[in-house]
């Protein structure tokens, strides 16, 4: 039994990672092109960013019907429709002939790759079990860590070789790799969810969407929400006013749907936080991921603004990040499974504010930012893995799902709040403007560990315990 977990959570592993691998690099590889596709379309930068923003803003679209999606037609048959549209979307894309065309079949790409991030954490969660969600973790969590920080140098080869249109064309192959190893690896009917999965005491995460309609409305207000609540945030960290119209918008459709959802079954199952261990780690996630981003926005600025260096400098400041953190993640994953959440991310949380503090006090440099990858491989496996641990099967769709959601307006939220520090004390002539934004980034970071002390151990014990 040991041996057939540890195969279907390897082969699982394998099937996500080749999904998620180009949604991942394709957040950041077409940035570098931005000048040669002004260009190519004889266009403005500003007026091309729409190839970069198109593509964010059609994956938060999609991500509020992944839980009814796999509740209603199974993990299996969403991957693969989603790897479809992501492939169909790269080949538009390298098809484009303006610029209009270009955000439009980014959009089909990220409508595919909104869902696949999800729906493979939910595929992980289902073939780890409870006493492996450490391991699972780790598994999706190092590509997340590595992959953004190699796609700006690729993407520049790539322009600078065969052009621009293959930083699409490129995705083709590894996706239709992908698709045929979930055909043949994934089992038919894999996460569907079935009447008699045990439901949680508390009655949350019943699994949204199993024989159940899907609720217009709700989609009606969450989507376009979060759509526009985003890109509010992403134009106040651009530097527009913090009264941007698009924020208010999205933040009054997603509070009608919020208050909505607590009377009635929902897109989104806001029951789930009820349970403790599930939304202390949800909230740990949201501030930790909000003062990690908002960082890494900061570092490459402070390199070039503060100290004069080149784009290619600032870019390779971020690379020992990655590397810090795919060396401890799988480190944290196998701790995470034998001693539990808690100890592991309040650990990483002191070494990621201890190193933000370093390489504020030495002006920057490659050793802090190794040591705060060390810090973050150990935060991010364990608390992912913390938000199912009390979880039903049944619950863990709706549950990515909302882990999903917050963390997607977390991202933004954090890059706005410390770019608009930056911004107050460069107006106010500060000597050092980005010192202040540098602290609250250590603090955000710091008071993730207040809901991290309020993750259980006593069920993790039991759970890690079961026999596999």
């Amino acid at each position: 039994m040991r041996y057939a977990v540890r195969t279907s959570l390897r082969s699982t592993g394998l099937v996500v990672l080749l999904g998620v691998v180009m949604t991942m690099l394709d957040t950041t590889i077409v940035n570098v092109a931005l000048g040669t596709l002004a260009a190519e379309f004889h266009t403005s930068l500003a007026d091309v960013q729409w190839a970069a923003t198109s593509y964010l803003l059609a994956m938060s679209m999609t991500v509020p019907v992944t839980g009814w999606a796999v509740g209603r037609f199974g993990v299996r048959a969403v991957w693969l429709v989603s790897l479809v549209l992501f492939i169909a979307g790269s080949a538009l894309c390298a098809a484009a002939w303006s610029l209009g065309s270009l955000a439009v079949f980014r959009a089909v790409q990220g409508l595919g790759g909104g869902l696949l991030q999800p729906v493979g954490q939910v595929m992980l969660a289902q073939a780890a079990g409870k006493e492996r969600l450490g391991r699972a973790m780790s598994l999706i969590s190092v590509p997340a860590m590595l992959v953004p920080v190699l796609g700006p140098p690729l993407g520049g080869l790539i322009v600078q070789g065969p052009g621009w249109r293959w930083l699409f064309l490129v995705n083709v192959p590894v996706c239709a790799v992908a698709l045929l190893a979930a055909l043949l690896l994934l089992p038919r009917g894999s996460g569907s969810l079935h009447a008699h999965d045990e439901e949680p005491a508390n009655g949350a995460g019943r699994g949204i969407g199993a024989g159940q309609r899907l609720d217009v409305l709700g989609l009606a207000l969450l989507s376009p929400g979060l759509v526009a609540l985003i890109y509010g945030l992403t134009e106040v960290g651009n530097g527009a006013s913090l009264l941007h119209p698009a924020s208010w918008i999205g933040a009054a459709l997603v509070a009608v749907f919020a208050v909505r959802s607590l009377r009635v079954t929902s897109l989104v199952d806001l029951r789930l936080f009820r349970d403790r261990t599930f939304a202390a780690a949800v909230l740990a996630l949201a501030c930790y991921s909000a003062a990690m981003l908002g960082f890494t926005v900061l570092v490459p600025l402070h390199s070039q603004l503060a100290e004069g260096g080149g784009a290619l400098e600032a870019g390779l400041l971020l690379a020992p990040l990655g590397i810090g953190a795919a060396l401890t993640m799988p480190l944290a994953g196998r701790l995470t499974d034998s001693r539990g959440p808690r100890g592991v991310a309040a650990a990483g949380v002191v070494l990621v504010v201890a190193s933000i503090v370093a390489f504020l006090l030495t002006g920057g440099g490659y050793v802090p930012m190794f040591t705060l990858g060390l810090g973050h491989g150990l935060v991010a496996t364990s608390v992912m893995a913390a938000a199912y641990t009390t979880l039903e099967p049944s619950a863990v769709p709706a549950a990515t799902t909302l882990s999903t959601i917050v963390l997607r307006l977390a991202a933004p939220f954090g890059v706005a709040l410390l770019t608009v520090l930056l911004q107050v004390f460069t107006r106010a002539g500060a000597a050092e403007p980005f010192t202040p934004a540098f602290w609250a980034a250590a603090g955000l970071a710091g008071v993730s560990l207040l809901p991290i002390a309020l993750i259980g151990s006593g069920t993790w014990r039991r759970s890690s315990s079961a026999p596999a």
